[in-house]
């Protein structure tokens, strides 16, 4: 099977008109499109960075505006100058882009502009047929970021065609003891990787979003990376959302890499772990893994080791107390957090989940938290956490080498 094609959209920075977009955006998945969708207001660079991340064919822009002429350009030249001239531009703006403007566009180099009464079958055809074809040879990389992203494709586009790579552990000679093979593992990977699962809706993108800010801020050099995945639709497309909920990861100092299911059940990718060990072991100091919203059978980090810090993400209203008996997670996850901790029931739930933890009898974590809150205590306990068994982590590391 081909790999998707993968695309971004947005809406430029001044612009708050959203509804176009999500009907384009819905269609394109309807047709096998992956689509990584960056949100409204958003910046030439914010475009750019995420495009480059993402190893776009494309990025299609709805402007509404008046500015389109110019933004577009911008984004046409700053590619140019990233080396990333091979990812194509193209959008529409319904009745505030003429044809006048249309040709001086092209001339600078946008692919194509649709116009008011344009049908979604007209654009979904455009993008098959132009984006559709194998890309040809690729100028050399500029930046790190973006040899990263292509490295990161490759993987993806060998599993989907059934060429998938041996798995880190894989490589390993089966005759050496367990206790030298966990050694060794550790040496290899010199990121902190720390995976986030719950179901969907609880605020596992927006917590994040609030750990990066307060990671970025302890260490001005320091980098993270940033994993993030959404289910396709079954025998069709994806949509990519979480970066449009983004708003302190869009830094330069953090590289995010949005990934489809395609297929496989558990919250991962198929390409999961031959891209997570990709990441860690690159110049981040943390990669931080978000499943997709997932149920009672979710044990996506446990089956594969792949995170050294597991945490689950919960809302409040889960439901009765058996329910609660039914979440495997909570029987595997170190952290279990309880957000959006403002809301009524916040409290019983706190309270039925720490007697559920109590039966475990391992020494997790329970922290309640408001994600949405500006210096949230909660976050800042979290990240305190984090923080602290990263610290572990390290003086382990150094201990194995000395020995």
């Amino acid at each position: 099977m081909a790999s998707p094609i993968r695309i971004l959209t947005a809406v430029p920075i001044c612009d708050g008109h959203d509804s176009a977009i999500n009907t384009v955006n819905l269609e394109f998945i309807r047709h096998g499109i992956e689509v990584i969708y960056l949100g409204y207001h958003r910046s030439v660079g914010d475009i750019v960075r995420a495009a480059i991340q993402e190893d776009v064919r494309a990025i299609g822009i709805s402007s509404y505006n008046g500015g389109h002429i110019e933004f577009f350009a911008e984004i046409v030249d700053l590619l140019d100058k990233k080396g990333a001239d091979d990812i194509k531009v193209f959008g529409g703006g319904g009745g505030t882009i003429t044809h006048e403007d249309a040709a001086i566009m092209k001339r600078k180099g946008v692919d194509e502009i649709f116009f008011a009464g344009t049908s979604l079958e007209e654009m979904v055809k455009f993008v098959h047929q132009r984006y559709g074809k194998p890309r040809g040879k690729r100028s050399r990389s500029k930046s790190q970021d973006q040899e990263l992203a292509r490295r990161l494709t490759r993987i993806e586009e060998a599993y989907a065609a059934g060429r998938n790579r041996p798995r880190l552990n894989a490589q390993r000679s089966m005759s050496r003891s367990r206790k030298s093979h966990q050694t060794s593992n550790i040496e290899h990977r010199t990121s902190k990787v720390v995976g986030f699962t719950g179901p969907g809706g609880a605020g596992k993108t927006t917590l994040i979003d609030e750990l990066v800010l307060r990671f970025l801020n302890q260490d001005r050099r320091s980098r993270i990376a940033i994993l993030s995945h959404d289910p396709s639709v079954i025998g069709q497309g994806a949509l990519l959302g979480d970066r449009a909920t983004m708003i302190n990861s869009q830094n330069d100092r953090v590289f995010m890499r949005s990934m489809a299911t395609r297929g496989q059940a558990g919250g991962l990718s198929p390409a999961t772990h031959d891209c997570l060990a990709l990441l860690a072991r690159s110049d981040f100091d943390y990669v931080f893994i978000e499943t997709v919203g997932t149920g009672q059978e979710a044990m996506p980090f446990r089956r594969s080791g792949i995170a050294d810090l597991t945490i689950l993400v919960m809302n409040p209203d889960y439901g009765s107390r058996l329910q609660l008996q039914k979440i495997v997670m909570l029987d595997l996850a170190d952290i279990v957090v309880v957000n959006k901790s403002d809301l009524q029931r916040a409290r019983t739930a706190h309270t039925e989940i720490e007697q559920r933890l109590d039966q475990n009898r391992r020494n997790q974590q329970l922290i309640d938290t408001v994600a949405k809150r500006h210096r949230d205590r909660g976050v800042d306990q979290l990240f305190a956490l984090i923080s602290q068994d990263a610290g572990a982590k390290r003086r382990k590391i150094r201990k194995c080498r000395r020995t």
